[in-house]
């Protein structure tokens, strides 16, 4: 397809089709998407027959999906590169004649370099439009091939009518540039579209191809696409979970930012969820798959982001109702203004002239791909932002919006924990405890292991080497240094497994106050164990944050944050950001679930201060 006729004709074959209920073609993702009233085994098939009967050649997702994987960037550039090549040199006297050089190319060479573009390098054109006129429709395609062939007949007509030795003004130029232009645009659009997409491939990405499944025989790797819902897979440390499931064996941690944006993994134990796509920790778990296919978590995602990119909002169908009758509507008018420039005495030469300006100018391509292309290139990027937009019509109308609601973790902060605290038990003593917390931490991906061995990076600190590492998942770790027992982990497992906080306790009630996650490096002194320093890691603010925040308040909206975190983390990075909780600008201590439900409370009292603000 290349324009909106070409997808407006795509969409009347298919809603003719009977037990069909709804049928929408996009331009720009070239897809359509079809509701039926039931179901039927025969439907693919009389679907795929009737685009084709319309013009076309059907392609399943998958096959599409395929091509532009195959396609590199610059896929499909040579024929446009060798249209360009031949027309330069057509284009050239005209650049030239301002310099005040008069010349032109002899008009055998003009034929010679613009008919290969016209006739071979633009057979696409000649194609899809008499493709389009023997379904008694139009679209660009017709339009650019009227129009430059009788740029290039009329300057053969002008060259072999003229008289000997003179030089008439020949139109090669025009028809050859023209084509050209046409073919770069199509390239540079399908590059776009390549590149819009690559969102959704992103998350395709995330689910893992095998699994490692439970049979009869033991553990067998097995594609994904063949597990079914109760199988009991494996997933072992460092591994993506292949699909929805809960945990049966095992204890871990999980990563589930692709979902949550929340840097800090959750422990997962028996009975605990987990969502295929989010990454397993240190332990290894069996999993019972409760959810396969389309009805997994990334899966519904995934379709969000691609209904959103195959929506048409309202103003896109006031577009195809005028593309539909666009092209009859421009050729019509051309042959008005070829028939008024003759009457009028200008002749047949500035009459043509005029009626192919108007075919040419006219091409419908832009009216029919604006809105699509931008609806398509703009949820594919908030798409790679972690930004999922439900509708092309939220897209629409979000000039309405008066309140923007932002969640915390990974939004308005960096969604990676940083060492804001290390308080010893001996102040001259702190440089060594945390190179030995670095040493016990190297080995470990953990996102508060990281940050402990970069706050050690920081002050020129080497870790000291561990020996004996042991894990202990959702809890820490423990190892031996320079023959010394340690433990670094949550300040809950140290005081249950005998090391109390003792004198550093007030100061781990106030950084626990003042919303840091806390952790704490026990050493084995004889038979018990001394808590010798506490860890606090804090999510830092996003650098601009708060300049953005303060953007969306001069344009007159009210900016909200919503966190599931405590009032304490709250109320830190709300200072940081500029945010007042008297004024209702902070949300805290909400459960994922119930989220939605205070969108809609801001939303009702918005649109209470709308109401009272327009009364």
């Amino acid at each position: 397809m290349t324009c909106a006729s070409c997808s407006a004709r795509v969409e009347r074959a298919l809603r003719k089709l009977p037990g069909v209920r709804e049928a929408t073609v996009n331009l720009a993702t070239e897809s359509a998407r079809v509701v039926l009233d039931a179901g039927d085994a025969q439907m693919a098939a009389r679907v795929a027959r009737a685009v084709r009967d319309a013009g076309y050649e059907p392609r399943s997702p998958a096959q599409a999906e395929a091509e532009r994987e195959r396609a590199g960037a610059w896929d499909g550039f040579a024929p446009v590169a060798l249209a360009l090549g031949l027309s330069a040199p057509l284009v050239l006297p005209m650049l030239l004649e301002p310099l005040g050089v008069h010349w032109m190319l002899p008009a055998w060479l003009q034929f010679v370099l613009a008919t290969p573009v016209q006739f071979v390098l633009g057979a696409r054109f000649y194609k899809a439009g008499w493709s389009a006129a023997r379904h008694l429709s139009g679209n660009m395609d017709l339009l650019v091939a009227i129009g430059t062939t009788a740029g290039w007949a009329l300057s053969m007509w002008l060259w072999l009518t003229a008289a000997p030795g003179e030089m008439p003004h020949l139109y090669f130029e025009g028809s050859a540039v023209v084509v050209a232009l046409v073919l770069l645009g199509k390239w540079l659009e399908a590059r776009a579209k390549r590149r819009a997409t690559s969102a959704i491939r992103a998350l395709h990405a995330l689910r893992p191809e095998q699994a490692h499944l439970i049979g009869a025989d033991g553990e067998v790797d097995v594609p994904v696409a063949e597990l079914l819902p109760d199988d009991r897979v494996v997933v072992r440390p460092g591994e993506r979970f292949p699909a929805d499931g809960t945990v049966l064996e095992g204890r871990s941690q999980a990563d589930e930012a692709l979902l949550t944006g929340e840097s800090l993994p959750v422990p997962k134990a028996p009975g605990d969820t987990v969502t295929g796509g989010a990454i397993n920790g240190e332990g290894r778990l069996l999993v019972r798959v409760s959810a396969v296919g389309a009805e997994s978590v990334l899966a519904r995602i995934i379709r969000l982001v691609e209904d959103a990119q195959a929506a048409k909002p309202p103003i896109q169908r006031l577009v195809d109702r005028v593309a539909a009758v666009f092209v009859p509507v421009v050729l019509v008018l051309a042959l008005a203004t070829l028939a008024f420039w003759w009457w009028a005495g200008a002749g047949f030469e500035a009459a043509a002239i005029h009626a192919v300006s108007v075919l040419v100018i006219a091409c419908p391509c832009a009216l029919g791909l604006a809105t699509p292309a931008a609806i398509m290139v703009g949820t594919g990027v908030a798409a790679q932002h972690g930004i999922l937009i439900q509708d092309a019509q939220a897209l629409e109308r979000a000039r309405e919006v008066d309140t923007v609601v932002f969640d915390k973790t990974g939004t308005l902060t960096l969604g990676r924990p940083a060492l804001s605290a290390f308080v010893a038990d001996e102040a001259a003593a702190q440089d060594a405890l945390l190179a030995v917390a670095a040493g016990l931490q190297s080995g470990s991906e953990h996102p508060l292991a990281r940050a402990v061995v970069a706050a050690a990076q920081a002050r020129g600190l080497a870790a000291q080497p561990a020996a004996q590492m042991q894990a202990v998942p959702g809890c820490g770790v423990e190892a031996d240094l320079a023959g010394v027992p340690w433990r670094l982990g949550h300040v809950r497992w140290l005081e249950a497994t005998g090391a109390p906080l003792g004198a550093l306790a007030a100061e781990a009630a106030r950084l626990q106050a003042g919303g840091a996650t806390l952790s704490a490096l026990a050493e084995r002194r004889g038979e018990g164990w001394v808590v010798r320093a506490l860890l606090a890691f804090e999510d830092t603010v996003k650098p601009g944050a708060a300049e953005a925040l303060a953007q969306l308040r001069g344009r007159g909206l009210r900016v909200v944050m919503l966190t599931g975190d405590n009032r304490g983390a709250a109320a830190v990075v709300a200072a940081a950001l500029g945010l007042d909780a008297a004024r209702g600008e902070v949300i805290a201590e909400v459960r994922p679930e119930h989220k939605a439900a205070e969108i809609r409370r801001c939303a009702r009292r918005a649109g209470w201060w709308r109401w009272w603000a327009t009364a």
